[in-house]
């Protein structure tokens, strides 16, 4: 096998994207994404494993864009099943780790599968083990419970509706991404990189996305990606502080998969933290299933 590290380009949009998704039923992301997210978003960069012509192996990495202490970054490194064992996940972790290195970063952030094969392959590279966070699945072709009763004063729209002023989103975004479980600190998404980075995505459907008004103001939202393809992904569920306790988040979640399932969307997936107790509550009441879990794990790089 004659196995070759290069950097990412836009024809290998497809081959990439089979195999970001090979072993992971639970992704939901298309070629036209993946291109898109190295493209458009100037932190995050992509490399592949090739062997004999084939694409068995993809890297993500980056620093940290928003991050308020310098040197931070995080790494996702994967090996299409089957293609294991034979020094891929090396060859890729180490020109993935120089990479970083060579961007100042020094403490690199990875997200594991939860495989013994794989908790084995971070520990043995230096990584140590911390937080767990939880993929969930949904089947909507079965019915899903009653959209609860909507408090006094609140309406619910779409994401379509604030296609020419989005920056109410904006704000719901940001103060709800402050309080999100994390180990680095991260600063405010200035506007216009939100605008790049998360509103014109190929991907957010504004139609599925469920916007909550109090008194005619956002205040919350479940914004949801979906692939062409019957698949849909609730990217984040959030609320304002001001607001929580009310049952808003569980109402916007509800109502999207509500369009979602109007619209012939057949499965549904999610992904949430461990320690996200409130959120991971309103998935289990929405009837999804966790299907896999990951582990986060960090090292100190060398100058």
């Amino acid at each position: 096998m004659t196995l070759t590290i290069r950097a990412f380009r836009p024809d290998d949009a497809t081959a990439a994207c089979a195999a970001l998704r090979a072993g992971r039923p639970y992704l939901v992301t298309t070629p036209e994404t993946v291109a898109w997210q190295v493209a458009a978003q100037p932190h995050l960069r992509m490399l592949l494993a090739e062997a004999d012509g084939r694409i068995v192996a993809t890297a993500r990495f980056g620093a940290y864009p928003d991050s308020e202490e310098p040197g931070h970054g995080f790494a996702a490194v994967h090996v299409v099943p089957g293609e294991r064992g034979q020094g891929t996940g090396t060859a890729l972790l180490t020109a993935t780790e120089e990479a970083l290195a060579a961007e100042g970063v020094r403490h690199a952030h990875c997200w594991v599968d939860d495989e013994p094969a794989a908790h084995g392959f971070a520990a043995a590279r230096g990584y140590t083990r911390g937080r767990v966070a939880y993929f969930a699945g949904r089947d909507l072709t079965t019915p899903l419970p009653p959209l609860p009763a909507r408090p006094p004063g609140v309406e619910l729209r779409t994401a379509a509706e604030y296609a020419d002023d989005p920056h109410p989103l904006y704000l719901v975004d940001v103060e709800g991404t402050r309080d999100e479980p994390g180990d680095v600190d991260l600063a405010d998404q200035g506007y216009a990189s939100w605008l790049a980075e998360i509103w014109h995505r190929p991907d957010l459907d504004r139609e599925l996305t469920t916007v909550v008004l109090a008194d005619g103001r956002p205040v919350g939202f479940s914004a949801a990606q979906t692939d062409g393809e019957g698949r849909y992904w609730s990217s984040f569920t959030t609320t304002v502080r001001a607001h929580r306790g009310r049952g808003l988040a569980k109402l916007a979640k509800a109502d999207s998969l509500h369009r979602a399932r109007a619209a012939g969307i057949t499965a549904a997936f999610t992904h949430n933290d461990g320690g996200n107790a409130p959120m991971l509550a309103v998935n289990d009441w929405l009837g999804y299933e966790r299907c896999a879990a990951e582990w986060k794990y960090s090292r100190e790089l060398t100058a």
